[in-house]
């Protein structure tokens, strides 16, 4: 029987929210000694737990069928390998958002990243780099730093860095500013752009639609309400990313009845003072476990 296999972070930023996806997508795993490797026990996908930058190679060996990574890694492992168009990324996941940024010394008056041609800058991503510099007609000298890239510029081994940045805090930490975002970047998951078998490739389709009700759901809520059926029409409007909510009688009332939506996009406090504002009562917001189109 054909098996699936997918590989994740093994441990770091995206690993938890990673193994939480597949979960919730109804995959259970029998854990290995080494736990490097989990058996899927109810649907035939296994696990791989690698480290993040292994990732896209090991998708590009074909030693695996799904990966799911950042964006800047399978980018500058694509690049590094002149393999750009070898990955397809299959979904983006909506967790691990960061951003590749130029950042220099506080003390340095740089205004923009065309006054640092020539100079040097130091990064653990040097294609990517490269690449998105380049396209900016920027030349610099790149000095590979595979961590605490964050401390070149003081050390006095870089004018400048390209590194991730998530809240900045390390950049204030080390007196330094960013100055431009080169890239923006989430988990995605990717697959290598060749053709599977039939059975394999029924299995991804059938793992991408439950992966696809799961992140629907995560942005969906539930909501109830009671309204006075002159206002339906005007409530109804004020739902987010609601089509065709479900109308009902209430028992023992002609002038109120009970709407139900999924609200495909976020409900806030806004959204239900205006409900109230309309007319709604007994307002009820749930979050929505699974969906399936």
């Amino acid at each position: 029987m054909s098996r699936l296999r997918i590989a994740i972070q093994k441990s770091g930023r995206l690993s938890d929210k990673s193994l939480d996806l597949l979960k919730r997508s109804g995959l259970e795993f029998s854990r290995s000694k080494d736990k490097l490797f989990w058996y899927g026990k109810d649907f035939p996908v296994d696990l791989l737990l690698v480290r993040n930058d292994d990732i896209p190679r090991m998708l590009l060996d074909g030693v695996c069928d799904l990966g799911i990574v950042g964006e800047n890694i399978a980018y500058e492992v694509m690049l590094e390998r002149e393999a750009t168009s070898e990955l397809e990324c299959l979904k983006l996941l909506g967790f691990g958002q960061c951003h590749l940024s130029i950042a220099v010394p506080e003390s340095l008056s740089i205004e923009n990243s065309s006054e640092l041609q020539g100079k040097r800058i130091a990064t653990s991503y040097p294609a990517l780099t490269r690449h998105l510099l380049a396209r900016k007609g920027i030349t610099m000298q790149i000095s590979e730093l595979s961590g605490s890239v964050e401390i070149a510029p003081s050390l006095g081994t870089a004018d400048a860095i390209a590194d991730l940045v998530s809240t900045g805090t390390t950049l204030r930490a080390n007196h330094l500013v960013e100055l431009e975002v080169l890239y923006q970047s989430q988990a995605a998951l990717y697959r290598r752009s060749e053709k599977l078998s039939v059975d394999k490739q029924l299995l991804m389709d059938q793992l991408l639609a439950r992966i696809d009700g799961v992140l629907q759901a995560r942005k969906s809520k539930y909501v109830m309400l009671h309204a006075p059926r002159s206002a339906v029409t005007k409530i109804a409007a004020l739902l987010p990313g609601v089509e065709n909510p479900s109308i009902m009688p209430l028992e023992g009332t002609q002038n109120l009845v009970a709407v139900h939506a999924v609200c495909a996009e976020g409900v806030f406090w806004e959204h239900l003072e205006a409900l109230k504002a309309a007319g709604a009562s007994a307002i009820l917001v749930l979050p929505v476990e699974k969906m399936l189109a």
